[in-house]
């Protein structure tokens, strides 16, 4: 193994703990807002995670994207949002909690087994250097045309919630007779002069 095999292993193994350890943050800590962060370190480790892989437009469009357009744009949705009250609890909450981690097992254990049943094979064809721009592009509108419109459906899916989660709740204001909604300035309320004051 020389110098440069060893950089690559070495950094693969940090972004590898840094993902890792981002994705539990994003998941078990109750603060939302260090969860939005941690979620974007997950981004950005996976950007590093392509790089090593020579996919540099790829790394690129990671942040851009994710970290500089997803990540932000659920920051503002948790800001916009601002509320404040605590979650009630529910009813028979064992039994969601149950199903919860049933269909987590189950999906563990799906992509446990594909991991394990895929050949990876390392590709003997040439890296395509400058190209991979346009191959991506290719592929893109050729065979991955349906994924990539579903995508963008998804995306815009998840901007309108954002839209719906951000709107105020507006309360009815109490009714009012047309004498008390006189345009009023505030005014300061005025101290008791004493008869001995100097003003008089």
């Amino acid at each position: 193994m020389n110098l440069a095999e060893g950089v690559q292993l070495v950094s693969f193994g940090l972004l590898s703990l840094m993902t890792l350890g981002a994705a539990l943050g994003v998941v078990l800590l109750s603060n939302i807002v260090l969860s939005a962060f941690l979620l974007g370190g997950v981004f950005i480790s996976m950007a590093g995670l392509y790089l090593l892989l020579n996919a540099d437009f790829v790394a690129a469009a990671q942040v851009l994207i994710y970290v500089g357009a997803i990540n932000v744009l659920i920051l503002f949705a948790i800001m916009l949002v601002n509320k404040r009250q605590p979650f009630s609890s529910l009813p028979n909450a064992w039994i969601r909690r149950g199903v919860t981690t049933i269909v987590c097992a189950g999906l563990f254990a799906l992509l446990s087994t594909m991991v394990c049943a895929t050949p990876w094979a390392i590709s003997s064809a040439a890296p395509a250097g400058d190209s991979s721009i346009i191959l991506i592009g290719e592929h893109f509108f050729t065979d991955f045309l349906l994924p990539f419109e579903l995508a963008s459906v998804l995306l815009l899916m998840a901007l309108i919630g954002a839209v719906v989660l951000a709107r105020r709740e507006y309360l009815p204001e109490e009714a009012q007779s047309p004498a008390e909604t006189v345009l009023m300035l505030p005014e300061r309320p005025r101290e008791t002069v004493g008869a001995g004051s100097p003003t008089e």
